[in-house]
C-alpha cells in the first residue's frame, strides 16, 4: 500500500506531531478535520494503517467500529446536532479512516438532507488549531470519561 494522507497523519500523530489530534483511542487516532465543513468534523484514523476495513479482523474490526460510534456519541452530546453521519469511502486516499459529520437542523434546506459532499469544500473554514482547541479538549475530556480516550 503506497503511503497517503492516513499514513502521513498516523505517524506525526505517534511524533505528537499533529495538531489536529483529539487523542488516542484503541483502535486508532481520534483527529478533528483538515476543513470543517460542518462545525465539529472528525476523523478516525486506524494505527496500524490498514487499506480498509475487511483488512480488519475479529477484535481489531470490533474495536475500529466501537472507537467510531464511541466518537460519534461524544460528537453528538457536545454538538446539540441532530445526528452523526458516519462515511468509510477510502476513494480518493486508499487507506482505512471513517469520517463523523455532525448534522444539525440549522444547514440550509438544500443541503441538510443531502450528503455532507454537495457542500462547496472550498468555501469551508480550514482547521485552525487556536480555535479548534476548546473544542478538541471537550471531545478528548468526553472520550477519556468513557473510557475510550488514554489520559
Amino acid at each position: 500500500m503506497s503511503e497517503t494522507l492516513i499514513h502521513r497523519g498516523v505517524a506525526q500523530a505517534r511524533a505528537g506531531t499533529n495538531p489536529t489530534v483529539i487523542g488516542r483511542l484503541r483502535s486508532g487516532w481520534a483527529v478533528a478535520g483538515l476543513t470543517q465543513v460542518v462545525d465539529g468534523y472528525c476523523l478516525l484514523l486506524p494505527d496500524p494503517v490498514v487499506p480498509d476495513l475487511n483488512a480488519l479482523t475479529g477484535s481489531a474490526r470490533t474495536q475500529f467500529l466501537l472507537d467510531m460510534v464511541g466518537l460519534g456519541d461524544v460528537l453528538l452530546e457536545l454538538t446539540g446536532a441532530l445526528r452523526i453521519n458516519y462515511e468509510i469511502l477510502g476513494n480518493l486516499e486508499p487507506a482505512l479512516h471513517a469520517h463523523l459529520f455532525p448534522r444539525y437542523a440549522s444547514e440550509p434546506d438544500g443541503l441538510r438532507q443531502s450528503p455532507i459532499w454537495h457542500y462547496d469544500w472550498t468555501k469551508a473554514a480550514p482547521f485552525e488549531a487556536a480555535k479548534q482547541a476548546p473544542f478538541m479538549a471537550k471531545v478528548k475530556a468526553a472520550l477519556t470519561a468513557r473510557g475510550l480516550a488514554q489520559a
